[in-house]
């Protein structure tokens, strides 16, 4: 089975991406390709694709990894049905109770008068 994913490029702390075919039973550093179809750099957001290429893999069982397969249906290739699709994460605290914003609220106990908690000791 062909995959379609991103192999990454670039120097350290700077990447920029290949957008592969490749067999899934491989890695995507192991040199291997079918055909490279794009490629795409996330700092400047500068994707390039050949998308006749991709329609053709895709037509003919390609699957799409979940990041490329969103990068795609972003830039208008219209994906088969039986694409996976990546779920909609959502953000969650682990402890929600421990935050300050569900803490109670603290209210300012009223002290009494200096003069009325202090008993004169000379009477």
């Amino acid at each position: 089975m062909l995959a379609i994913r991103m192999q990454r490029n670039g120097r350290s702390h700077y990447p920029t991406y290949r957008i592969v075919v490749q067999e899934a039973q491989r890695h995507p550093l192991s040199g291997r390709v079918v055909a490279e179809v794009g490629n795409y750099n996330p700092a400047t957001h500068a994707l390039v694709l050949d998308k006749e290429a991709v329609e053709k893999y895709l037509k003919n069982g390609a699957q799409p990894s979940s990041r490329v397969a969103f990068i795609l249906a972003k830039n208008g290739i219209k994906l088969p049905d039986w694409v996976k699709k990546a779920p909609v994460k959502s953000a969650k605290a682990k402890h929600a109770d421990k935050l300050r914003k569900n803490q109670p609220k603290e209210t300012p106990v009223e002290e009494a008068p200096a003069e009325a908690a202090v008993e004169n000791p000379t009477e």
